[in-house]
């Protein structure tokens, strides 16, 4: 069978079957028919397959006006010599041409009255001109899809409301262009084999299926498979991917319930349908079957009344849908639940009930552990072993908590060695030993068997040498049996495409098809191949363009790529092109290429920010002058202006609308443009918050404000400091600014010196301006001594105080005698005040005396020693001036000079001693006096 695109002659070049011709030839035919003038019965042009391509069995026109596709052979009159000819050959050209037109009659008759194959005149069927307006004619339509949901209404009583998305299906398959093959994207039509996917309902062309499942089990295998073709993939539909194994593929053309084979074409059933009773099983199964006629889509919801009880089966049947048999009686629902103690405290529902919500201690199944569980699971296992000991007495059960018995002990009874060539009946306690003999266990392998002799675990990889041979067979390596060998050759073979080499490493020769698309262009130089790459050339384009005029009312159909040199037909409707500007219409022209004029009425749009309309004319596409190119120097000349479509702004509104300044100082006529509150320049003058200062800004816009004299938040806000006068004895500044009312009590720390002008206080300012006289004093003191002299030079010793210090000292002083000999204590103030002297006596007179005559011995010994060494010196000096001093050694010389520093101080050394004893004599005696 030939793709659906063929079929029909819908391509470039293809014509049409026997007993069939395209709507353009039909056309042809009858404007041939009712034109006494025409010339060429057949157009001239041979449009059985557009004047260049092949027929349904030959040529479909050769371009003189031969056309073999249709049920006559329609010849061209001859115009040559024949018109020229003279009087006598009238008559005969006359009578040929009469011939021809009531043949061409009778071909047009036969042509309308035969079966319909494209999709234009399947709408065509549908449309009555009625006085030169078009009308939809619904009657064959309605009837048609009333007789297919007959069945169903007479069970429903006439409610369709379950049938939407059956009556939707319905609709599809009557309109023309609404069902599309989603493998060619091309309609479906009425006389096409198709298949209908039995997951998601979606129709498709035979032939395109064919293809699509035969090309999705070849990747398939092409990439999963060693052996390409050896196994066999499902194929998924193309748009719900619902998979079908290979012998699911579609061979036959039937109906939709799949009764008929190839179901015939009838004008008053469904297309694709035999026109019996679905009869399907519907889905969810409840026993009944599908009443509606063959149809497309799922079947609707079964329509049969039954009479059914609640959920819970409690309440009394009731007659319902048997789509919608559930129903709830909203009681409780009272089943006792699989913990055998409780019921179901759910209302009526469906299905099982829900598990126990309630919880109870429970064993678990070996009946060690308890624990709180929910009623809803009462066999648990805890996490200890079973421990219990078992038949042989020797070992106890391994297992994790069960229940039932433990078992046998799984080491008694006969047992195989590891390799199980021998058997040995042993106590359980005692493990089988090896039996020495091979393993010979198959390897993983498959060829070789283990040579280790009897072992426990898994035996070793086989790793005998053997000699492997590749996949392709052209190298051979031996190598570990284990490992499999792959060559790095590709295969230099080319695929059955004929274009590309096969590549594939190590290739056993069975080379897979190509699995590169085509992607050649295709003649229409629009699309390109979708296929798997192939050999030959590209099957043709099967699309085709529909060139229509601006508004769409008027169309032709071209074959894809020739819509770039077609012109769009003329329409004689008016031009339905949408206004470019903000009118809801343009003014009444015909349809018509290229854009429309602009727009010549008024504008009468709201300009912005006000209501007034716009007196200018349209100006949202006017035509302005743009020259973007910027020339590099004189020599180049500027170029023609180019002109764009620009929607130029409204231009500003100029009515005067009365406005009050923004600080309201005063009303002037602004224009509409520019409405809105302005600013006078004057100065606004509001009073602050602080209501001591106004406002020093221009006139601004003020919001928030109670009266015209009260600022608002856009005022500035006052800087200024405090004004308020300070409390007396204050300070400091008030640390707020600028307010109204009194300033709060001030919290500053007063710092000054203390009354004795040593220390730094910090006194609390409030408190000391608010302090009585004493407290004041005794704030401004530091507690310390105060530091000041007495005019007897004694410190003061009260704590720190204002004023002068109190000239009575409490210091005790010692008064003694002239000599000193003789002490008293009294009190500063009295023995200043009273004047009083203490006088020497006796043994103070005769210890002076004695003192004095030391000093005068003392100053005559020094006197002596003084002459002494003067002496000393003079001779020293008469002796260097003689010469007579000799040299002597370093030694002597040092002895010498000591010699002479004891001479010359020692006078002066004994005078002292001397004198500290007769004063330490004559303090002696004083005391003893």
């Amino acid at each position: 069978m030939d793709p659906a695109w063929r079929q029909q002659g819908r391509g470039r070049g293809r014509g049409q079957p026997q007993g069939q011709a395209s709507r353009p030839q039909r056309e042809r035919a009858t404007e041939s028919a009712n034109t006494p003038s025409g010339v060429w019965a057949g157009d001239g042009r041979g449009r059985g397959g557009d004047g260049r391509g092949r027929g349904g069995d030959g040529r479909g026109g050769d371009g003189r006006g031969k056309n073999t596709t249709g049920p006559t052979q329609l010849h061209p009159v001859n115009r040559g010599k024949n018109m020229a000819a003279p009087s006598q050959h009238a008559a005969s050209s006359q009578s040929k041409f009469e011939e021809i037109r009531k043949s061409n009659q009778a071909a047009a008759q036969r042509l309308v009255q035969s079966q319909y194959s494209s999709s234009s005149d399947e709408d065509a069927d549908d449309i009555v001109d009625d006085g030169g307006k078009v009308q939809v004619k619904d009657g064959k339509r309605g009837k048609i899809l009333a007789s297919a949901l007959t069945t169903y209404t007479d069970q429903t009583g006439g409610d369709v409301t379950d049938l939407e998305r059956t009556r939707q299906y319905l609709s599809d398959a009557f309109q023309s262009g609404a069902i599309t093959c989603l493998i060619c994207i091309a309609s479906v039509k009425r006389n096409q084999a198709v298949w209908s996917c039995t997951g998601c309902f979606c129709l498709f062309h035979i032939p395109c299926i064919q293809k699509w499942a035969k090309d999705s089990v070849f990747l398939l295998s092409s990439v999963t498979d060693e052996d390409f073709g050896k196994k066999d993939h499902p194929w998924p539909c193309p748009k719900c991917r619902y998979e079908y194994s290979p012998s699911q593929t579609p061979s036959r053309y039937v109906c939709y319930c799949g009764k008929v084979q190839d179901p015939p074409l009838d004008p008053w059933l469904l297309p694709h349908s035999c026109g019996l009773v679905c009869d399907r099983a519907l889905n969810p199964a409840c026993g009944h079957r599908c009443l509606l006629l063959c149809h497309p889509g799922p079947c609707p919801p079964c329509p049969k009344m039954v009479s059914v009880s609640c959920m819970c089966s409690k309440a009394t049947p009731v007659p319902r849908r048997c789509s919608n048999k559930p129903w709830s009686c909203q009681k409780t629902c009272g089943k006792t639940l699989p913990c055998k103690q409780h019921t179901c405290n759910s209302s009526c529902h469906s299905g099982v009930c829900q598990p126990c919500p309630r919880v109870s201690v429970q064993r678990c199944v070996c009946g060690q552990e308890e624990a709180e569980r929910l009623c809803a699971s009462p066999v648990w296992h805890c996490q200890q072993l079973c421990g219990r000991p078992l038949s042989c007495g020797n070992h106890t059960c391994e297992r994790m908590c069960h229940s039932g018995l433990c078992g046998a002990c799984p080491r008694s009874g006969n047992r195989a060695c590891p390799c199980g060539k021998s058997k040995s009946s042993l106590p359980c306690t005692e493990d089988v030993p090896t039996c020495g003999d091979t393993c010979d266990k198959v390897m993983e392998c498959g060829l070789h068997t283990c040579s280790m002799r009897c072992h426990r675990g898994a035996c070793e990889t086989c790793r005998q040498e053997v000699e492997k041979q590749c996949r392709c067979g052209k190298y051979t390596r031996v190598m570990p049996c284990h490992k499999e060998y792959l060559c790095e050759s590709k295969c230099p073979n080319t695929r059955g495409c004929s274009r590309h080499q096969c590549r594939r490493k190590c290739c056993s020769g069975n080379c897979p098809p190509c699995d590169q698309s085509c992607g050649r262009s295709l003649g229409c130089r629009n699309h390109k191949c979708p296929s798997v790459c192939h050999q030959g050339s590209c099957y043709p384009c099967p699309e085709t363009v529909d060139v229509k005029c601006v508004c769409g009312s008027t169309s032709l159909t071209v074959p894809c790529g020739r819509e770039r040199t077609t012109k769009p037909p003329r329409c004689k409707e008016l031009c339905r092109s949408p206004s470019s500007c903000h009118h809801a219409s343009r003014e009444t022209h015909r349809c018509h290429p290229g854009p429309c004029p602009p727009c010549r009425q008024v504008c009468l749009l709201a300009l912005p920010r006000c209501q007034h309309p716009c007196p200018q004319p349209c100006h949202d596409q006017v035509m302005v002058k743009t020259s973007d190119r910027v020339l590099a120097g004189p020599w180049e000349q500027s170029a023609e202006p180019a002109f764009v479509r620009k929607a130029l702004p409204c231009p500003p509104c100029l009515v005067p609308i009365p406005t009050a300044c923004l600080g309201e100082h005063e009303v002037s006529p602004v224009p509409c443009h520019r409405r809105g509150p302005f600013s006078c320049q004057r100065v606004c003058g509001r009073t602050l918050t602080c209501g001591n200062h106004s406002c020093t800004k221009d006139c601004h816009r003020v919001t928030a404000a109670t009266n015209k004299l009260q600022a608002g938040p856009e005022c500035v806000v006052c800087e200024e400091g405090c004004v308020n006068p300070r409390p007396p004895g204050c300070p400091h500044l008030c640390p707020l600014p600028c307010h109204p009312g009194s300033c709060p009590p001030c919290q500053q720390m007063t710092r000054q010196r203390c009354h004795c002008k040593i220390s730094l206080l910090y006194i609390d300012c409030l408190t000391f301006r608010s302090a009585e006289v004493e407290s004041k004093a005794d704030l401004g003191s530091c507690k310390n001594q105060c530091p000041k002299q007495l005019s007897c030079g004694h410190h003061c010793k009260d704590l720190c105080h204002p004023g002068h210090c109190e000239d009575k000292c409490s210091h005790r002083v010692k008064l003694k005698c002239p000599c000193k000999r003789i002490k008293k204590e009294l009190l500063c103030f009295k023995a200043r005040q009273d004047q009083t002297q203490v006088d020497c006596n006796e043994v103070c007179r005769a210890l002076r005396r004695k003192v004095n005559e030391v000093k005068e011995a003392e100053e005559n010994a020094a006197l002596e020693e003084e002459r002494k060494q003067q002496q000393a010196e003079l001779e020293a000096f008469e002796k260097r001036q003689k010469g007579r001093r000799k040299k002597r050694g370093r030694r002597g010389e040092e002895e010498e000079e000591e010699e002479g520093g004891w001479k010359k101080y020692r006078a002066v050394v004994m005078v002292s001693l001397g004198g500290v004893l007769l004063a330490a004599v004559a303090f002696y005696l004083i005391h003893l006096g």
